[in-house]
């Protein structure tokens, strides 16, 4: 087969080819107000969460959600096992597990062989296996540029059900993942990364967030997010909003992915990046350039962003361990004031 470099048939990539947070309040405002009501969603169009909720009636919902984007690595198989980790985490940040999958496929057919495609799929389908589900079938079409994710169906019980609107001031913030993955993917399309760098960034996105099924059990984890082509602020900005509270993160103490800072210093900025902080930067105190470039970075299949109130940490970091993490927190929340988020 062929080798060919995916990232070249695509004009973004990952989760930074997103819409703008800003352009896509102003696509969601023309439906605005104009939802009927159904008493049995418990999550919908109302919040900016992670995935739909609706209640079944007998003590838990089924949870439903859809992720795709354009080619972040050049191999079609991690591709594949990219998008998919991605797609599975919006299940795992309402505090639920995956019940199945079905493939979103979207190929050049007349630029990229079927074979390729094939490999595509079969990443995502391995990711599934590992989640203990099937990939239970799909829909695809003839696109002008590679596309691939997943609609996921999960299950969760409605006393573990965790939203993005439900954070509390007082309490401490989490990240179950390092930052710093648009900015290394760049280096990578833009062919200036060396050897071995880009591999930390790949293991950070192939990694399920399964975490969230565990810590959901926590009555202290009152929030619960993933971090995507928002970046940190933009999602934390989210979790603020709807929650009328603030929140400070301290720069110093939020974990980075290997060579981040060398590669930005190279300016392997994703344009995603910018697009986030053109659209919420007005919500957060000054920064530097670099904090701005790194915690508005542009991430795929990121990690959970955990709110935990403080009589719950010693808890939450047991949970956490268990599972090989060893977080610290990165800053906390607090009353509602002029900016959502302060950067120290």
């Amino acid at each position: 087969m062929e080798k060919i470099k995916l990232t070249e048939y695509s004009h973004g990539a990952g989760c930074g080819c997103k819409i703008s947070p800003a352009i896509l309040e102003s696509i969601l405002k023309i439906n605005q107000g104009k939802e009927k009501s159904y008493p049995n969603l418990l999550v919908g169009n109302s919040s900016k969460d992670d995935a739909a909720a609706y209640d079944l009636g007998n003590g838990t919902a089924v949870l439903s959600t859809t992720d795709f984007f354009m080619p972040i690595v050049d191999d079609p198989y991690t591709f594949g096992r990219i998008a998919a980790t991605n797609a599975l985490s919006d299940i795992y940040a309402m505090g639920g597990k995956p019940l199945m999958a079905i493939a979103i496929l979207g190929w050049p057919v007349n630029v990229l062989s079927p074979e390729i495609a094939g490999e595509v799929i079969e990443g995502g389908r391995s990711v599934c296996e590992e989640a203990g589900i099937p990939l239970a079938g799909g829909h695809s079409i003839d696109s002008p540029e590679p596309i691939f994710g997943l609609a996921v169906t999960g299950l969760v019980d409605n006393s573990m059900l965790k939203q993005n609107n439900k954070a509390e001031a007082d309490c401490e913030i989490f990240l179950t993942k390092p930052l710093g993955i648009g900015i290394l993917t760049t280096a990578q399309k833009r062919k200036k990364i060396e050897e071995g760098h880009i591999e930390p960034a790949i293991e950070a996105m192939t990694t399920l967030n399964k975490i969230g099924s565990e810590i959901s059990q926590l009555k202290d984890v009152v929030a619960l997010t993933d971090i995507t082509g928002f970046g940190l602020l933009g999602h934390l900005g989210e979790v603020c909003e709807g929650s009328d509270i603030s929140a400070v993160i301290e720069f110093e103490k939020v974990p980075l992915l290997p060579n981040t800072k060398k590669y930005l210093e190279m300016d392997c900025v994703p344009g995603g990046t910018r697009n986030n902080f053109k659209s919420y930067g007005h919500t957060i105190s000054e920064m530097t350039e670099e904090q701005k470039l790194i915690l508005c970075d542009a991430q795929t299949s990121g990690g959970l962003l955990a709110i935990v109130r403080k009589e719950g940490v010693e808890e939450f970091l047991k949970t956490t361990e268990r599972e090989g993490l060893e977080l610290k927190p990165i800053g906390y929340t607090c009353s509602r004031n002029d900016k959502l988020i302060t950067v120290r």
